[in-house]
């Protein structure tokens, strides 16, 4: 009688849990993050500045350090300028996200560039604006190797 009983009940489980499957669950937040992220590595890797568009919200921000040390900033434009001169051409170097941070509607991801003559490392902000993540703030530090 206990078997017969605990096979119901496990098959009422299995069957249950089977109904819940047929809805698609919704990606967690840190694969869209990721997914956001790898859009971005692929446009720094290929010099794909449509890749790069889908990855920034447009009034994005980004900062760094000049050799003075003094905080330079660039316009998505201006920066979008040296991929566009190199448009097609694929870039030597290893590409990798290192760390995500995933709060609510907010991320952080560290990611780091290794090239034959430098490594940079971004510091990545994110949002999650009406639905859809966006990089909003990029700080980047430049070492050469």
């Amino acid at each position: 009688m206990f078997l017969r009983t605990f096979r119901l009940t496990v098959l009422l489980a299995l069957a249950g849990a089977g109904a819940g499957l047929a809805q698609a669950p919704a990606e967690p937040a840190e694969a869209r993050v990721r997914a956001v992220v790898n859009a971005y590595l692929y446009g720094l890797k290929h010099n794909d500045v449509a890749s790069l568009r889908t990855a920034f919200w447009p009034e994005a921000k980004l900062f760094f350090l000049k050799k003075d040390r003094s905080l330079g900033q660039l316009t998505q434009a201006e920066w979008y300028k040296g991929f566009e001169a190199n448009a097609g051409k694929e870039e030597e170097g290893d590409l990798k996200i290192v760390a995500v941070d995933v709060t609510g509607s907010g991320a952080a991801v560290k990611v780091v560039e290794v090239y034959p003559g430098s490594r940079y490392t971004d510091y990545l902000s994110l949002l999650e604006i009406q639905g859809d993540w966006k990089i909003v703030n990029k700080i980047f530090v430049v070492e050469k190797r």
